[in-house]
């Protein structure tokens, strides 16, 4: 059965043609190709199903930074075995799981045949390759490393994906310890002490105060949990509207930069993303200019995005990066050392990258020391909050005891 081939070749005056051609194997269309005078470039078996995937994609789905990572690896490995670009988009559009990736590279490829480069490509998919990945595979492609490009790209999602899993196991167990913690008080509320209050009714006398409150707490909670819930929900929701705010971000971001407990983990995660990402882009031959303005939308911390607009402005009108760097105290005092000496000896790349290593260190340090703490805090306030419901469901008893006796 003839299958459907896709070529491109050139004509005798230089020119680029493209098409497609019916034939039993790919070698026929080849050996036609050279009857007709053309020179093949590219001849490649169509595959049906290769421009539907993003019809069928499932709802909700969308590509993670450890699916870019795997990707980019392997994209880097295929160009340095040799592979022409577009065979190598072929492959990896055949072999990636991520339907919406998938598709996205065969739309890729679809650019670079039309005669697109590969980052002009990718640009026109900001939700999956970020302004920071289309700006280094630009770099790699001038510079004419794109595989070491990729290879950093490859690394730098790894990293990314490692601090954002350790952070992850960080605030698993007090969430759910605290999830836990509500459930057992609204049972409580709910079922529990309504039993009780029915017990003390039939009794009669005073209450003690602590019972008194719980027992008008569980009687809201059960006449007006609506009401508790939309309120819940409602403040949730203003919330999320507020911090999505310019206004509202900064100081959300300001917010947890200062927070007693969480707000050192921010800090150093902010920092170590600033310091591996600015690296990555200057490894990779970005221009410092742009660099700095891909770090100020990627670091994800409106205080330190805000102190690096100021240290863009700065560069521009001949300063270095160091000096206005240390008027943010967001910076600290050995960062900006740091990126002094890389400047002074010409190595700022490799001194952001120890500053970064340095940084995921104290990240991974401080998540044990919050895990070690954390545990018997809650466990502490979980005794404290189900201790004193029962204390005070039980006061009345106590009174009663002395009273027989």
């Amino acid at each position: 059965m003839a299958s459907t081939f896709a070529y491109k070749v050139r004509d005798k005056a230089g020119k680029m043609v493209s098409g497609t051609l019916e034939a039993d194997s790919q070698a026929l269309v080849v050996t036609r190709l050279k009857q007709m005078g053309f020179s093949p470039l590219l001849v490649e078996e169509q595959k049906a199903n290769l421009g539907k995937k993003e019809l069928h994609m499932p709802w909700g789905n969308r590509v993670k930074s450890k699916d870019l990572a795997v990707f980019s690896r392997q994209f880097a490995t295929m160009i340095n075995s040799g592979l022409s670009l577009l065979r190598a988009l072929n492959i990896l559009a055949e072999q990636t799981e991520n339907t919406k990736l998938a598709a996205t590279i065969a739309d890729v490829r679809s650019e670079i045949e039309k005669g697109s480069s590969l980052s002009a490509g990718l640009s026109k998919h900001p939700k999956v390759f970020k302004r920071l990945y289309v700006a280094m595979i630009r770099a790699g492609e001038i510079g004419g490393v794109l595989d070491s490009v990729l290879l950093r790209l490859a690394e730098n999602l790894e990293k990314e994906v490692a601090l954002k899993q350790k952070i992850k196991s960080a605030m698993t167990y007090p969430t759910v310890v605290f999830c836990m913690v509500l459930l057992i008080l609204s049972g409580m509320l709910m079922f529990v002490v309504p039993t009780f209050k029915n017990l003390y009714r039939d009794l009669g006398g005073q209450l003690p105060l602590p019972t008194r409150v719980l027992i008008g707490l569980s009687d809201t909670a059960k006449k007006f949990w609506y009401v508790v819930v939309a309120l819940i929900g409602g403040g949730a929701y203003g919330i999320k509207r507020w911090v999505a705010t310019d206004k509202g971000r900064g100081a959300w971001d300001a917010m947890k930069l200062r927070a007693p407990i969480f707000g050192s983990l921010v800090h150093k995660t902010a920092l170590s993303r600033f310091s591996r990402t600015l690296s990555v882009l200057m490894r990779s031959g970005v221009p410092i200019l742009q660099s700095l303005d891909i770090v100020r939308e990627t670091v994800n911390n409106t205080v330190m995005s805000n102190a690096l607009s100021d240290v863009a402005l700065a560069v521009k009108e001949g300063e270095s990066i160091a000096r206005p760097l240390e008027r943010h105290p967001v910076f600290p005092p050995m960062v900006v050392q740091m990126i002094a000496v890389g400047e002074e000896t010409g190595a700022l790349d490799t001194m952001l990258a120890k500053i970064s290593d340095f940084y995921d260190q104290e990240v991974e340090a401080t998540v044990d020391a919050l895990t070690s703490l954390i545990e018997p805090v809650l466990i502490a306030v979980m005794g404290v909050a189900v201790g004193g419901m029962v204390i005070a469901l039980y006061m009345p008893m106590f009174n009663i005891i002395n009273l027989i006796k």
